[in-house]
């Protein structure tokens, strides 16, 4: 059959099959895309607060559901709001997508889970560390005015959880049977509480931790040793009870790029006297969405 037999076969241009087909080709694009997108609404992506007891998480929490702080008590529970990035914040994942995409909004949603920071509760923070489906990231918030040297317990206390949180992070990478196995997961340490005049500096905030971790971490290694000549197990706990690199050198949060995991600290206050100021931890909030 010719070209021209089938032409003629073919129904007359009529407005409405021109405007039916034009319908056709601009819908099914934007059709597929919002089918792609809206996948994700369901599993929104997660956020886990850590961090010691009365350092100002259920604050932060509150104020990044909710636009303002409040009165809060001490976490017995985890806890997990949806929150939304101000409009301001830039998202890493946004970069080449319009504002008049309909699916704008959707990518600026996420949810904050704060889990108890008393020692007796912190099992709830290793659970969801230990199942991190939808974890996108950590934000590790300390008392930037609890860890000078004259506060010893405070820098203790948060130096030893820390410790163990990124300890537990680095065994899942080097116990993982593939390399697939385990994601990165970058972690924010929110030095809180930079209005009070007693607060450290972030960059102070960050060498006082290093140092104190390295502490944390040469005590660990010895009670490990002990214990293992006690049961003549020499090489118990050698390789994977020390946190980052092998040896006696000084701990850095650099070393944790190794195992995948991005260690940043940011300052801020949740609390201030001229107002909440947490804007350094909402952009590295949308830098890893």
């Amino acid at each position: 059959m010719s070209l021209a037999n089938i032409l003629n076969f073919m129904p007359e241009p009529t407005p409405l099959l021109l405007v039916t087909s034009v319908l056709l080709v601009l819908s099914i694009p934007l059709l597929l895309h919002l089918i792609i997108y809206s996948t994700t609404s369901d599993t929104l992506p997660t956020i886990l607060l850590l961090g010691p007891s009365g350092v100002g998480k259920t604050s932060l929490i509150t104020y990044l559901e909710r636009g303002r702080p409040a009165t809060t008590r001490t976490s017995q529970i985890p806890h997990t709001v949806e929150v939304s990035l101000p409009v301001k914040t830039p998202l890493a994942s946004a970069r080449f997508r319009s504002p008049n995409d309909p699916t704008w909004e959707i990518t600026k949603k996420l949810l904050v889970q704060d889990t108890p920071g008393h020692g007796k509760l912190r099992h709830y923070a290793t659970d969801s560390i230990s199942k991190p489906q939808n974890i996108q990231g950590i934000i590790f918030m300390v008392d930037a005015a609890d860890l000078s040297s004259d506060n010893s317990d405070g820098l203790r206390q948060t130096a030893e959880y820390l410790h163990d949180v990124l300890l537990h992070l680095q065994k899942q990478v080097t116990e993982a049977k593939t390399s697939k196995a385990r994601k990165e997961i970058p972690m924010l340490v929110a030095a809180n509480k930079l209005d009070l005049f007693t607060a450290l500096p972030a960059p102070l905030v960050q060498s006082t931790l290093e140092s104190e971790i390295t502490k944390v971490r040469n005590s660990s290694s010895r009670g490990l040793l002990d214990s293992a000549i006690a049961t003549k197990d020499l090489d118990a706990g050698e390789d994977t009870e020390w946190l980052g690199e092998v040896g006696d050198g000084r701990f850095g949060f650099s070393q944790m790029q190794e195992f995948g995991i991005q260690v940043k600290v940011l300052g801020g206050s949740v609390a201030g006297t001229d107002g909440p100021d947490v804007k350094q931890w909402w952009d590295w909030i949308g830098g890893i969405l």
